[in-house]
């Protein structure tokens, strides 16, 4: 790659988000989603998790990822769930300035997690684990996939609709859309090996 196109690709990255997801990527996020989603709404249900938790966990993981229309609907959640404008502003700009302290570590390893594109270190998980416990860092595990596949598959489905009015995602192309789009036909066979996996208890997340 010439050193003017590689920077200019730097520079879109940088404005716009990560590089998008390939759909073998999408079909392996898509499966942890559904094996961990169970989590979040047990947590959330014993009051593990707040509503504020898991939405300033989706804000980490969509900045990173570049999501523009799952940025607008969580800002909205977020704002039900009574976060103040300006925290969610800062959380979309990367500022965690406002998260309160029992949270840090939990927004920290969403972020690590996006970062890493569902690939973090066994250190980090484990650090999770012995801060939350077992029932709480599945929970905030299960936040984290969750949202990582309404960014996997929002960003080229928003970016196709955009690119009939004229404002395309500038990371993605319409073969690109196109492809992720026949890819959801991997959906159904995705949740079944997700079923087979906590059939035989296969571990949740693996390094």
């Amino acid at each position: 790659m010439k050193i003017k196109e590689k920077h200019k690709l730097q520079k879109v990255e940088t404005e716009f988000g990560r590089k998008l997801y390939s759909v073998k990527e999408s079909y392996w996020i898509f499966y942890n989603g559904i094996r961990t989603i169970k989590y979040m709404f047990r947590a959330k249900r014993n009051r593990e998790l707040s509503s504020k938790f898991i939405e300033r966990i989706m804000l980490a993981v969509t900045e990173v990822n570049g999501c523009a229309i799952c940025s607008y609907a969580h800002s909205k959640r977020a704002l039900e769930s009574g976060m103040s404008n300006e925290e969610i502003q800062k959380m979309l700009r990367g500022i965690v300035d406002d998260v309160p302290g029992d949270e840090m570590a939990g927004i920290m390893f969403a972020q690590h997690y996006a970062d890493t594109r569902g690939n973090p270190s066994k250190e980090s998980w484990q650090r999770i684990v012995e801060i939350y416990g077992i029932s709480k860092a599945t929970g905030i595990l299960g936040s984290i996939r969750t949202i990582m596949i309404g960014n996997t598959y929002g960003i080229p489905w928003s970016s196709f609709f955009n690119r009939l009015r004229g404002r395309a995602d500038p990371r993605s192309s319409l073969l690109y859309e196109l492809s992720m789009m026949l890819g959801t036909i991997l959906v159904p066979i995705s949740s079944i090996h997700a079923l087979i996996s906590d059939l035989f208890r296969r571990p949740i997340i693996s390094f």
